[in-house]
């Protein structure tokens, strides 16, 4: 069945004429949505001291949110594309309003954790609808800056959370962290009622519930094992456990997408080698600028010596970079005239490039004049890749499944996320051990320094801390690296077999003649 013009993703050719208005208010929905995935690390002492709150409620404060919102993300993406994105996107600015609202009003860490819950649902559909709105109403000449800025923004908001939670604190009780996305969350129905187009897929098919359910159970999991791992050990039952059930289950579902004949996810896509390019591209700059941030936070606070707003305030040049070159359509314009294979290699490699610096110069006694260098390369890396392959992405899928593709950009997000917290944590820890055997009882460097025996037991220690560091950083930036290429190669062979493919055919009639001709003019028998 075909949707009426209306509904159709493809309202004109040229892009929606208030196209910058509306990329303007989902930015700004998209960014109260990111902030609110780092923003309530900073408030820990105070939902301690005023909920009472346990050790193991904060987490789940904290966890709720990010383990929600990633498990919904591929439904989230498929419900927009068939019952509307705009309606869906609405639907999830108020799913996250009210959840803002029954947050700031908590009075126990047990409501605080189902409102973080129910922030995560609307979350998860804010992230998918904004970014296939995006695709929605963006020609292809303008696409490429449009989803430049949209990736800006989620950049800005994972590094803006902790600086915008300290300032709410420093002038308002906890809860205002939360009341201040109502009416931003108010603002941006008004908004996407009266200029969003809505769009979606009308097609005779049922919902592919055993789909969503296997998909969200099995990201879940698996994202739930990547939040558990630092805490109770990568190697423990609890861990392993989930993981375990994680990929069997996602295993589950991908059998059950091969299966049926209105998948939520055709699992045909990973046969085109520029959607498997742009995926191995996505994970890849998650993983190194999670990773690499979560290295900074420790080497500026434990080896340098900064509180943790100062280490905050030193991290985001990263995020500055990237703001300045999309916002500027810097990013976009080298892609455009280097085209997106080109573009990711060299995103990729100043991104590595980014990652050796710090390592190497702002190491040991190095102090931040190399770190700050680092940063400026790496986002410079971030502002180029990460558009391109969120390009790459959205359009290797069709039109009508842009809310799909949405739910698997997110999803590699955050998979690349935990997965550069784990491998980059990981390598630390195991340079550390190696270097200092006998504090690796100790549950933390703060807990090894305080049981050192004497300067030089501290000095050796953070000696080994500052070289596990570098090992770590050294190693993503191979990774990154690696993978880069890896999936720029791809991207170019799957252009040059779609030039391939778009080259004109001989009509039969003249291959005809032509042999006719050839027969003529052969020699006589």
């Amino acid at each position: 069945m075909t949707a009426p013009a209306a509904e159709r993703p493809d309202l004109s050719p040229a892009g929606h004429p208030q196209r910058w208005l509306i990329l303007g208010v989902i930015c700004v929905a998209q960014l109260v949505v990111l902030l609110d995935n780092t923003v309530l690390n900073v408030a820990i002492p105070s939902l301690t001291s005023e909920l009472h709150a346990s050790t193991a409620e904060v987490q789940w404060m904290i966890n709720a949110y990010s383990l929600v919102q990633a498990g919904l993300l591929l439904t989230a993406g498929s419900s927009a594309d068939r019952y509307g994105r705009k309606k869906m996107l609405m639907v999830g600015l108020a799913l996250f309003g009210v959840g803002s609202l029954v947050a700031g009003l908590a009075q126990s860490a047990g409501q605080l954790i189902a409102a973080r819950a129910g922030m995560g649902v609307g979350g998860a559909l804010l992230l998918t609808t904004t970014l296939a709105v995006v695709v929605q109403i963006f020609d292809e000449t303008e696409r490429v800056k449009a989803i430049g800025i949209w990736s800006t923004v989620a950049s800005l908001g994972f590094a803006a959370g902790p600086l915008f939670g300290g300032f709410v604190l420093d002038h308002f009780w906890w809860g205002a962290i939360f009341l201040i996305n109502i009416p931003v969350a108010l603002i941006g129905l008004v908004a996407v009622a009266r200029l969003v187009p809505e769009s979606r897929i009308v097609q005779g098919d049922r919902p592919d519930l055993l789909g969503a359910l296997l998909s969200t159970i099995g990201m879940t999991a698996v994202v739930f094992a990547i939040i558990s791992g630092p805490e109770h050990g990568w190697a423990s039952g609890r861990v392993l456990l989930t993981v375990f059930v994680g990929v069997a289950v996602l295993a589950g579902f991908v059998l059950w997408e091969l299966r049926i004949p209105y998948p939520m996810l055709d699992m045909h896509f990973f046969r085109n080698q520029k959607f498997v390019g742009a995926v191995a591209g996505a994970i890849l700059v998650a993983f190194g600028m999670t990773g690499s941030l979560y290295l900074l936070t420790q080497h500026l606070q434990f080896v340098l010596g900064y509180g943790p707003l100062e280490a905050g305030l030193r991290t985001a040049p990263m995020a500055l970079t990237v703001v300045a070159l999309n916002l500027t359509g810097v990013g976009a314009r080298l892609v455009q005239k280097f085209g997106t294979p080109a573009a990711i290699a060299a995103g990729m490699s100043c991104l590595a490039a980014g990652l050796a610096a710090i390592a190497v110069l702002g190491g040991g006694d190095g102090g931040y004049g190399g770190m700050l260098f680092g940063l400026i390369v790496m986002g410079a890396g971030v502002a180029l890749a990460m558009p391109a392959m969120a390009n790459a992405i959205m359009s290797a899928i069709p039109p009508e499944k842009a809310g799909v593709g949405a739910g698997v950009n997110g999803m590699l997000a955050e998979f690349g996320n935990g997965l550069g917290v784990a491998v980059l944590g990981a390598v630390l820890n195991a340079r550390f051990a190696a270097l200092v055997p006998a504090a690796v009882g100790a549950a933390s460097l703060p807990a090894a320094l305080a049981a050192a025996d004497g300067p030089a037991a501290r000095a050796e220690i953070r000696d080994a801390f500052a070289s596990g560091l570098e090992t770590s950083q050294l190693v993503g930036a191979v990774a990154v690296l690696a993978g880069g290429l890896l999936a720029a190669l791809l991207l170019r062979r799957a252009e040059r077999a779609e030039a391939v493919a778009a080259e004109p055919v001989q009509p039969v009639d003249q291959v005809e003649k032509a042999g006719n001709g050839a027969e003529s003019t052969g020699p006589a028998a």
